[in-house]
């Protein structure tokens, strides 16, 4: 009888441990990704938004490395090598590509090549490409179209991820034109487009609607991102309608 009783507890004490164990968001891995861009994925510290937007919400704590030098190409990147060998020094779960709008036929090449070229090591290594559709200048906006089609054609060439962030600046403004996405030099991304490209991230990341996320947020680096409540919720939604449309399974 005492032996059945000693089982019991012992029993109920692994059950205990286990449970506690799972909901201990140390026990859970982390997900890991890297970044390899330019300036368009460096502004306003766009990881550490993901980052902030994860440990705000309680998610898997996301650990990234970003490479991201100004003009670069992917590739340059590829002739430099820093990016090759970080993917394969770290075990990834995503690696981010980004380069220029690449709408034109020259640029849409180099992007299918590079990004099909970095796919390779990416795999090897056991991680998933992403592409990080970026935008046009504010003097080419015609070129929106152009520029999704390239990284949609550069995402589904190497079976990765697409996210659609110039999509969702598109959705934006159909909402209200005058929301302010570019920065002073007409190209690279304001504070609320940073945080629209990390909600399009986040979601499909994590796999969970941006709608309702916070709307200011405490980077690792002590910077502050305050976005406006109603603005957020018109960017939150933008972003969604964009992963609707544009995610890849």
């Amino acid at each position: 009888m005492v032996t059945g009783v000693v089982l019991v507890i012992l029993a109920l004490a692994v059950s205990l441990f286990c449970r506690r164990d799972v909901t201990n968001p140390a026990s859970v891995k982390a997900l890991r990704v890297l970044f390899v861009g330019n300036s368009l994925t460096s502004s306003n510290d766009l990881p550490a938004i993901v980052e902030a937007l994860a440990a705000a919400t309680g998610q898997r704590t996301f650990a990234y490395e970003s490479i991201a030098l100004p003009d670069f190409s992917l590739e340059d990147h590829w002739t430099k090598k820093d990016a090759q060998k970080a993917i394969m020094t770290a075990k990834w779960d995503s690696v981010v590509l980004q380069q220029g709008p690449s709408a034109s036929k020259g640029g849409r090449a180099l992007l299918l090549e590079y990004s099909r070229r970095f796919a390779e090591e990416i795999r090897r290594a056991g991680g998933r490409p992403a592409l990080y559709m970026v935008w046009p200048a504010a003097s080419r906006m015609d070129d929106f179209k152009g520029v999704s089609e390239s990284y949609r054609q550069a995402a589904e060439a190497v079976d990765g991820l697409v996210f659609p962030v110039g999509e969702a600046l598109l959705n934006a403004w159909k909402s209200d034109t005058s929301i302010a996405l570019y920065s002073g030099d007409g190209f690279h991304p304001s504070t609320a487009a940073s945080y629209l490209a990390g909600l399009v991230i986040f979601e499909q990341l994590y796999d969970r609607s941006p709608v309702g996320l916070p709307s200011r947020l405490r980077l690792a680096s002590g910077a502050k991102i305050e976005i406006a409540a109603d603005l957020a919720v018109v960017l939150q939604r933008a972003a969604q309608d964009a992963n609707r449309e544009f995610k890849r399974p």
